[in-house]
């Protein structure tokens, strides 16, 4: 059984809006092994990125964790004082960022701010630093690395800063890597090549891996196993191909659903029906309840308990029978 690098158990996390907290994570949990790829997959506003800013310890200063565990190689960190917390990001946990050009300092040259890092977490000489550095960025395919060390985040394309960002990352070897929807902005090849290096790196370094995304495409090319989320709520979790073969929960049927088969002569999209709620929605019983085709009086009224249809595939629905039709 692979190590567990990160550990989180009955998450509840809260927004502060005109003076009333609102919770936006519910209750969730899950954990990441090494050398593992955890795909966290919902609609805008799910809670996707939420849930990374409450393990990186970022969230805004109307959020807060009020209560659940995040344990990182089996400690606890929402007890840890701010401080060694902070200490913890950069050398044990990294983050990639959607848009690299605002994760990367504009007035430092990639040289900077690729060292930096490995000197503060690592403890490396300037001389170790860059010859570290140049090593990364050639295993992320960047031709010319020297140049590009003198050169600033503007001189260089999205692809190239992207990949840039994940050298970063990985050159420290952290023991989790969050990705959080990483490829967005990128063409099509540029996300291919992204994807294949990513899933090089973590098994180079026996990295755990949290990837943000709502491309399925994207889940199918790089999980190990799938969390889906809807309004903070933690709705199946299960392995890549049983997610894929044997979905359980309406929602993650329906997104399915919407993805047209391009390979098909003919294809309909099929989408949810509804609107994703606000977060200041006051949804009793099962979240999805107001969208779901199979909602009784029983989902409006209490909220599903998560259980275990398979080994590893768990689902929090009333009516999974129903979905399975």
């Amino acid at each position: 059984m692979a190590k567990t690098v990160l550990e989180v158990r009955n998450l509840v996390t809260t927004f502060r809006i005109d003076k009333k907290e609102y919770e936006v994570i519910r209750d969730i949990s899950f954990d990441i092994h090494e050398n593992e790829t955890v795909c966290m997959v919902g609609e805008s506003g799910c809670g996707k990125s939420v849930t990374t800013l409450c393990i990186m310890d970022l969230l805004p200063g109307n959020g807060r964790v009020i209560s659940g565990s995040i344990k990182l190689n089996g400690q606890e960190l929402t007890t840890l004082p701010r401080r060694e917390r902070s200490a913890l990001r950069g050398k044990q946990m990294g983050m990639i960022f959607q848009e690299p050009m605002t994760a990367l300092n504009p007035l430092l040259t990639i040289g900077r701010q690729m060292t930096e890092g490995l000197m503060l977490h690592q403890g490396m000489t300037k001389k170790q630093a860059y010859d570290t550095a140049i090593e990364y960025l050639e295993k992320v395919g960047i031709a010319n690395p020297k140049d590009r060390m003198r050169q600033f985040p503007f001189q260089l394309s999205g692809g190239l800063r992207q990949r840039i960002m994940i050298a970063m990352v990985m050159a420290v070897q952290p023991s989790l890597l969050i990705a959080d929807e990483p490829t967005t902005a990128l063409d099509v090849t540029i996300q291919k090549q992204v994807l294949v290096l990513m899933n090089k790196l973590k098994t180079d370094v026996s990295t755990g891996v949290l990837f943000i995304t709502h491309d399925l495409g994207v889940v199918a090319e790089i999980a190990d196993r799938v969390v889906i989320l809807y309004a903070g709520c933690k709705v199946e979790e299960g392995d890549i191909a049983e997610i894929f073969a044997n979905p359980l929960h309406p929602y993650t049927v329906g997104l399915m659903k919407a993805v047209p088969d391009v390979d098909a002569e003919e294809f309909d999209i099929q989408p949810i029906p509804g609107v994703f709620p606000n977060i200041t929605e006051d949804i009793g019983g099962c979240r999805f309840h107001p969208r779901c085709p199979y909602a009784t009086d029983l989902c409006r009224a209490q909220r599903p308990e998560e259980i275990e249809f398979s080994p590893g595939h768990t689902v929090s629905c009333h009516h999974v029978k129903e979905a399975l039709k």
